[in-house]
C-alpha cells in the first residue's frame, strides 16, 4: 500500500512537470516561477533516487525540455543517413562476408579488406561544408531528412567551422556522432538518466546557449554527398579526416579475416570498461569505395557495413504475467510482463516470448523466475526458466485459440516451402474489423517509413480511436480540428500545428504509399519493386480488377506469398472502401525511375546460367540503373534473355519459340558500352 501511494504521489508529480515543460519549452509562456518549476524537478529526482522502482520516461532525469521538433526545420539530406545491420556472433559475420562474396562473384583466395570502427553510443549528425566553411548541421531524423541544428552544433569545440587544407573538397557532408564522455557526464549525471539521453536533448534545445553548457564532443566516421573528393579507401578518408582537423577514433583499425575480427571484437569488449565514452560494438565497413558503390543498398542499409554488436546482457526476473499483443498482419506475440529490472542501463519490464510453439518449448509459466536477455537494440526476451524456483500449482500457459480482441478464430498458415504450419498464430479477420490489428495498421500508416506524420505518433492514434475520431485510413486527412481544439491537452497552437503535419503528408512517393498500406509480405523493398513496375498510382489501382494477380507475375522479386497477399487485400470490400476515399484525398507522385535514359531504356532482361566476374544481383542492379527492367518469365514482354554459364535448355529454347533475342554476357555489357 505504501509503495502504492508514493508511486501515485510520483506519477502526480510528473503530471505536472509535464504540463509546466510544455508551457515553458513548446508555448515560451511559463505557468509558473523558474524556482517552483526548478523545485518540482528536483522533488521528482529525490523520489526517483530513493525509490529504485519509480521509472517514468517524461522524468526530468530523463528528458532535456520539451520535444522541440516543431521549432527545428526540415531539410532532405543530400545522401540518405542509413542505418546499419547487426550481428551478434561469429555466423552472422560468415554470412555477412558470404553474402559480398555472392554479390561480387569474388573467389574465396581475394581477401576482403575492412576498416573496424568502434561504435558510440551517441547522436548521429550531418555537418555540410562548402568552400571550407561549415555551412549546416543536420540530425539524423528518418534518414531522409533531418532537423537543421546547426546552431547547436556551432557550439561544440570538435567540429572546425573553417577548413583551409587544399585537398579538402568544395563540397561535402561529414558524418559522425555527438557524444558527452564518462568523466564529463558525471558532474551533470544528476539531471539525466544517461550520456545518450544528455547528448540528444542538448542537441535539440532552441537556445544554443543552453547546448554551450554541456560538454559535447564530435568524432567523425564518414561522409555522404561529396564534391570534387578523390579518395579511394576508407582508410585514407579517416586519415583525412584528421589532417582536416576532425577527431577521429583512436582504436580504427584495418583488419582481414573473420578469426582477426573476432579477436578485436574480443579485446574491445574487454577494454571498454576503460574507453571514455560508451561503444556498444564495432562497425566493420568494406575499405575499398568501389567495391562498396558496387555493392550499394538495400531499403534501409549498406551491403558493405554491418555492426557487430558487444554480447548481450542479462538478468534475472519473475514473469508476473503473459499478455497477448496483435499486429498488424493479426500476428499473435506473446508478451511477458516481468517485474522491472536493470538490463545494461535500461529499466525493462517487457520481455518477448515469440511465439506459441516457443512457449511450450520452454514450458513458460506466470510466476516462473526467468533469466531476461537484452542484445544491443534487440526486443528484451526470456532466455531460461529456473524450473527449481518454480511454485508450486502453477499452470500451463494456453495460446488462445479465437483473437482476444475480436472473437475471430485464430490460425496457423501452411507454408508451401516448408511444408509444415507456421509457427505464428494469426487472427483470421481481415484487418479493419479487428481492433487491434486496426490500430496497428493506422499506427504502421503514420510511421516514419510509410506518412511519416510528425507528432502524429502511436498514443495520439490510440488516443484518436478511443475518441471515434480515426477509425481507418482516410479519416487522419479529414479531422474535426475544431473538435480537437477542444480537448485536453490540445489548444490553437498544437492543433494548428497537427493540421499542418498532415496537411504537407497528402502528397506522397507511390512506394511509401503502398508500404503504407501494411499488406502482408509487402516490405519496404517489396513496395519499391512493385512502384518501380506498376509505375503510377492508376496502374497500382487498377490491381483491384485483376483477381489472378497476373499482372504481378513478371515482377523478379514478387514470388506467390506475395501475390496472394496483394489479391487477398484488394478482394476486402473495407479495403476497396478506403483506397477510394484516400485516392480522392492524396496525391500519389508517379515513380522516378532510377535514371530515365540509360542505354537500356525501355528493354527487358531476364538471366539465365552463371555470370562470369559477377553475381546475379549486382547484374540486376546494373541493368535498372540504366533504365532497364527485368522480368522472371519468359514471355511475349521479355527482349533479351542472357545466358552464363551452364543455361537452362528450357527457357532459351522457349526464348527462340517467342523469337526473343539470347545473348551472351559480352554481347549485353557491350549494349552498356
Amino acid at each position: 500500500m505504501k509503495n502504492l501511494k508514493i508511486e501515485k504521489d510520483y506519477l502526480k508529480k510528473i503530471k505536472l512537470f509535464q504540463e509546466y515543460n510544455k508551457y515553458y519549452y513548446d508555448k515560451s509562456d511559463p505557468k509558473v516561477s523558474d524556482s517552483k518549476f526548478d523545485s518540482l524537478k528536483k522533488e521528482i529526482i529525490q523520489l526517483e533516487n530513493k525509490y529504485k522502482f519509480l521509472n517514468s520516461k517524461n522524468s526530468p532525469s530523463k528528458i532535456v525540455g520539451f520535444t522541440p521538433s516543431k521549432n527545428f526545420k526540415k531539410i532532405k539530406h543530400k545522401s540518405q543517413m542509413l542505418s546499419l545491420s547487426n550481428a551478434f556472433n561469429e555466423e552472422d559475420l560468415k554470412n555477412f562476408e558470404k553474402k559480398i562474396r555472392n554479390f561480387l562473384s569474388l573467389n574465396n583466395d581475394f581477401e576482403i579488406e575492412y576498416s573496424t570502427e568502434p561504435k558510440i553510443d551517441g547522436i548521429s549528425a550531418s555537418l555540410t561544408y562548402k568552400n571550407g566553411k561549415f555551412f549546416q548541421g543536420l540530425s539524423r531524423g528518418d534518414g531522409k531528412e533531418g532537423e537543421d541544428i546547426t546552431e547547436n552544433l556551432k557550439t561544440i569545440g570538435d567540429i572546425p567551422k573553417i577548413i583551409k587544407k587544399k585537398n579538402f573538397p568544395t563540397e561535402i557532408d561529414i558524418r559522425g556522432e555527438v557524444f558527452i564522455q564518462n568523466d564529463d557526464f558525471l558532474k551533470i549525471k544528476a539531471k539525466f538518466a544517461n550520456p545518450r539521453n544528455a547528448a540528444s536533448g542538448s542537441l535539440r534545445q532552441k537556445d544554443p546557449t543552453v547546448t554551450r553548457k554541456i560538454p559535447l564532443k564530435f568524432i567523425a566516421y564518414t561522409y555522404g554527398f561529396a564534391k570534387d573528393m578523390n579518395i579511394k579507401t576508407q582508410s585514407i578518408f579517416l586519415k583525412n579526416l584528421k589532417d582536416w582537423g576532425f577527431k577521429t577514433n583512436k582504436y580504427n583499425k584495418i583488419i582481414k579475416g573473420i578469426n582477426n575480427l573476432i579477436i578485436n571484437h574480443q579485446y574491445l569488449e574487454k577494454k571498454r570498461e576503460q574507453i571514455n565514452f560508451d561503444i556498444d560494438g564495432i562497425v566493420y565497413k568494406i575499405n575499398d569505395f568501389d567495391l562498396q558503390k558496387r555493392l550499394g543498398f538495400v531499403t534501409n542499409a549498406p551491403r558493405w557495413a554491418i555492426a557487430h554488436k558487444f554480447s548481450a546482457n542479462s538478468s534475472i526476473s519473475e514473469i508476473i504475467n503473459i499478455e497477448i499483443q496483435i499486429g498488424r498482419t493479426g500476428a499473435l506475440t506473446p508478451v511477458a510482463k516481468i517485474k522491472p529490472v536493470n538490463i545494461g542501463g535500461v529499466t525493462v519490464s517487457n520481455a518477448t516470448l515469440h511465439n506459441e510453439d516457443e512457449i511450450i518449448r520452454k514450458d513458460i509459466r506466470v510466476g516462473d523466475i526467468v533469466t531476461i536477455e537484452r542484445a544491443g537494440d534487440v526486443i528484451p526476451h526470456v532466455i531460461s526458466v529456473d524450473l527449481k524456483k518454480r511454485k508450486k500449482n502453477t499452470k500451463k500457459f494456453i495460446f488462445p485459440i479465437m483473437c482476444p480482441s475480436c472473437g475471430s478464430p485464430t490460425i496457423k498458415d501452411f507454408n508451401e516451402t516448408t511444408k509444415k504450419k507456421d509457427a505464428v498464430r494469426r487472427c483470421s479477420s481481415e484487418g479493419f474489423e479487428c481492433k487491434k490489428i486496426a490500430i496497428e495498421k493506422i499506427k504502421h500508416f503514420v510511421s516514419k517509413e510509410a506518412f511519416n506524420i510528425d507528432g502524429f505518433g502511436k498514443k495520439i492514434v490510440e488516443n484518436f480511436w478511443d475518441l471515434k475520431l480515426v477509425k481507418f485510413p482516410q479519416d487522419i486527412f479529414k479531422l474535426d480540428y475544431e473538435k480537437i481544439k477542444k480537448m485536453e491537452g490540445w489548444g490553437n497552437l498544437s492543433t494548428s500545428n497537427l493540421k499542418h503535419a498532415i496537411d504537407i503528408k497528402k502528397k506522397i512517393p507511390l512506394d511509401r504509399f503502398i508500404y503504407s498500406l501494411g499488406i502482408r509480405h509487402i516490405g519496404q523493398e517489396n513496395a519499391k519493386l512493385l512502384a518501380r513496375h506498376l509505375k503510377s498510382a492508376n496502374n497500382f489501382f487498377k490491381l483491384s480488377l485483376n483477381k489472378d494477380g497476373e499482372e504481378l507475375k513478371n515482377i523478379d522479386g514478387i514470388g506467390d506469398a506475395q501475390i496472394k497477399s496483394i489479391v487477398n487485400f484488394f478482394l476486402n470490400a473495407t479495403n476497396q472502401k478506403f483506397l477510394i476515399e484516400l485516392r480522392e484525398l492524396l496525391e500519389i507522385t508517379d515513380t522516378i525511375q532510377l535514371n530515365q535514359s540509360g542505354s537500356l531504356k525501355n528493354k527487358t532482361f531476364m538471366f539465365t546460367g552463371k555470370l562470369e566476374g559477377m553475381s546475379r544481383a549486382e547484374a540486376k542492379s546494373i541493368i535498372e540503373e540504366n533504365s532497364g527492367k527485368i522480368v522472371s518469365n519468359v514471355n511475349k514482354k521479355l527482349d533479351y534473355l542472357i545466358i552464363g554459364e551452364k543455361p537452362t535448355t528450357k527457357k532459351i529454347n522457349l526464348a527462340k519459340e517467342l523469337n526473343i533475342k539470347v545473348i551472351n554476357q559480352k554481347e549485353w555489357l557491350r549494349m552498356l558500352n
